[in-house]
């Protein structure tokens, strides 16, 4: 009598997504974070931990004027690494994804920033 080991299921090998609260009080704050490159909009963390293009990230974020915590199932699309030039902060872009949720979140976050939108202010990304 044999018996086969068990077999992992790709999903019990997967790691699972980092979850981040991101929490962002003031209007210049969320210019400098906001990507507006991504088609669907996105939001650069600043952090020191290290991920990969295409991982993905759980991300509760505040908005300015906003007391609700909106929550993010999002990928990273951008990598900012450790001693970036332009004294840029080390951390991450998450790509929001293609759903009802993120679409109204892009849309709130573009009136608040309203014509900042097309400012030549640097920001975290770009």
């Amino acid at each position: 009598m044999s018996t086969t080991p068990p077999t992992s299921s790709p999903a019990a090998t997967a790691p699972r997504p980092s979850i981040v609260q991101l929490a962002i009080k003031e209007k210049a704050a969320l210019h400098a974070a906001y990507i507006p490159l991504f088609k669907e909009g996105g939001i650069f963390i600043p952090t020191l931990r290290e991920y990969n293009l295409g991982d993905d990230v759980y991300v509760l974020l505040t908005i300015p004027d906003d007391i609700q915590r909106y929550p993010v199932a999002g990928k990273v699309a951008w990598v900012t690494p450790p001693k970036a030039s332009g004294n840029r902060t080390q951390g991450v872009g998450i790509r929001f994804p293609a759903d009802e949720k993120s679409r109204i979140l892009k849309v709130k976050i573009e009136q608040i920033l309203g014509s900042s939108l097309s400012s030549e202010r640097p920001t975290q990304t770009i």
